[in-house]
């Protein structure tokens, strides 16, 4: 038996962080950063005699999210007391959502490698806040606590158990990272933790009816680590099944260093956490002027603006989908594309080629390019009206990138113009062709493969400048004599 014998199967519970400038029930600030322990409120502590109030701009969030999943959006949800024990959860348990979320039965679709879509259940998407955070820095076998993040308000958004790869998960949750960012309601950010998911991975052979046993890999903070420890989990149930043993129902943490998941805890079921509805909060009542208030206000989503782009400059649905990975990347080749009219694939393809090489080569993002949406179109307007050539662009573009300087005060200074004068090319070739009779004659004797032999030599003769198809169009009418 093989690993092609079974199918995976992966379900993913998705952490973003509200964007709300304070904490879900406190009024501490939820900003990163901070010394330790300084945005802990007696609130998050869990000090006897202190009430939770609800943060109203969470619940707009989540409304939001909802909304642009189609979800079921509760007009009554309730918050619960999820009961556990951790060191950085100083009340012994943690307020969330269980029976009534705010939001429930939604859906988002995917676009696979090979271009089909796939529609991802979306189970829930509940309020809740964080925990704190462990710290074991300093000294050896001592660990420290900071509360800092105790009470920051997330959206934990749940998915059906349908995606079946490594690959499908990253490209769900990068479709929700997208999401999120657009709404406005997380930043996305992976390194501070505001954007992470646990994975549930199980396997079964082909055709089984029931789904296997499950591992829960937590706390993944990039899509990479997401992959990497899918693709371990899977192969390592994979190798237990067939060699007889039995899949155990467990937590486990996946080790970036070493590559592989490891055991944390035996995974906890929905009983044993005790949950009941929380007594110091009332249920979230929502009315209806309030849901079409935000449903007014949202705005155009991923999947909406990928359609627009592809029928409003004429692009593939790839191109469309990757110009609308983000509302910053989608807005720079917007304005680069209204300043060059009548060339939106012209523009297309230098944002998703020179520029996104130099953003990702210096390690930076669309919002922090070194090249604004009006210097590139500049350079594209040089190119559409053949004042220099493509491959002179792209020396341009380098000079711009690390001076800074116009396209146009870069062209004039060098000198890159394009040289359209069909006099001043045909004087060139007519000199190459002088001063290559042997392979001139092989060339009009049948070996048309020299043509490009010519081109070459004229555009060394030339620096490049020539422009190509009017050097094209002389050179086969000069050669043919």
């Amino acid at each position: 038996m093989s690993a092609a014998d079974w199918e995976t199967v992966i379900g993913l519970e998705i952490h973003a962080q509200l964007s709300t400038r304070s904490k879900i029930f406190s009024g501490a600030a939820s900003s990163y950063g901070a010394r330790p322990n300084v945005h802990a409120s007696l609130v998050d502590l869990g000090y006897p005699g202190v009430l939770p109030v609800l943060n109203g701009e969470a619940v707009r969030m989540a409304v939001k999210l909802g909304l642009a999943i189609d979800a079921t959006v509760a007009r009554t949800s309730v918050f619960a007391r999820k009961n556990y024990f951790y060191p950085d959860l100083p009340k012994g348990y943690q307020i969330s959502q269980y029976e009534l979320p705010i939001v429930a039965q939604g859906a988002l679709d995917i676009i696979l490698e090979d271009g089909t879509r796939k529609r991802i259940g979306i189970t829930r998407a509940h309020l809740e806040e964080d925990a704190g955070k462990s710290l074991h820095e300093g000294l050896p076998g001592v660990s420290g606590i900071d509360l800092n993040r105790a009470g920051t308000p997330l959206i934990e958004i749940v998915s059906e158990p349908e995606l079946r790869s490594a690959k499908e998960a990253v490209v769900y949750m990068k479709k929700v990272h997208t999401l999120v960012r657009y709404l406005e309601i997380c930043d996305g950010n992976m390194q501070e933790g505001s954007f992470r998911c646990d994975a549930n991975v199980s396997v079964r052979k082909y055709g089984a009816p029931a789904f296997g046993t499950r591992a829960e890999i937590k706390n993944l903070n990039s899509f990479r680590y997401v992959e990497k420890a899918i693709l371990f989990e899977v192969s390592r149930q994979i190798d237990i099944l067939e060699s007889g043993g039995r899949i155990v129902q467990e937590t486990r943490l996946y080790d970036a260093d070493k590559g592989e998941t490891r055991s944390m805890r035996t995974k906890e079921e929905a009983n044993d956490y005790r949950y009941f509805p929380d007594p110091d909060l009332l249920p979230v009542v929502l009315t209806e002027e309030f849901i079409a208030q935000i449903r007014a206000s949202l705005p155009e989503l991923p999947d909406q603006k990928a359609l627009r782009f592809a029928a409003q400059y004429g692009l593939s649905a790839y191109d469309a989908g990757v110009l609308t990975a983000s509302r910053e990347l989608a807005a720079y080749y917007e304005e680069v594309a209204r300043e060059v009219p009548g060339e939106p694939k012209l523009a297309a393809n230098w944002v998703m080629g020179e520029l996104a090489a130099s953003l990702n080569k210096d390690g930076l993002d669309i919002a922090t390019s070194r090249l604004s949406a009006a210097n590139l179109a500049s350079l594209l307007r040089r190119i559409a009206d053949q004042t220099i050539s493509g491959k002179i662009a792209k020396e341009v573009f380098e000079a711009i990138w690390s001076s800074g300087q116009s396209a146009d005060a870069i062209i004039e200074e060098q000198g890159l113009r394009q040289i359209t004068d069909t006099g001043a090319i045909e004087r060139v070739i007519d000199e190459v062709m002088a001063k290559n009779p042997a392979q001139l004659a092989d060339y009009r004797s049948g070996k048309d493969k020299l043509f490009g032999f010519f081109v070459g030599q004229v555009m060394k003769a030339t620096g490049g400048k020539a422009n190509p198809a009017e050097l094209n169009k002389l050179l086969k009418t000069k050669l043919a004599g």
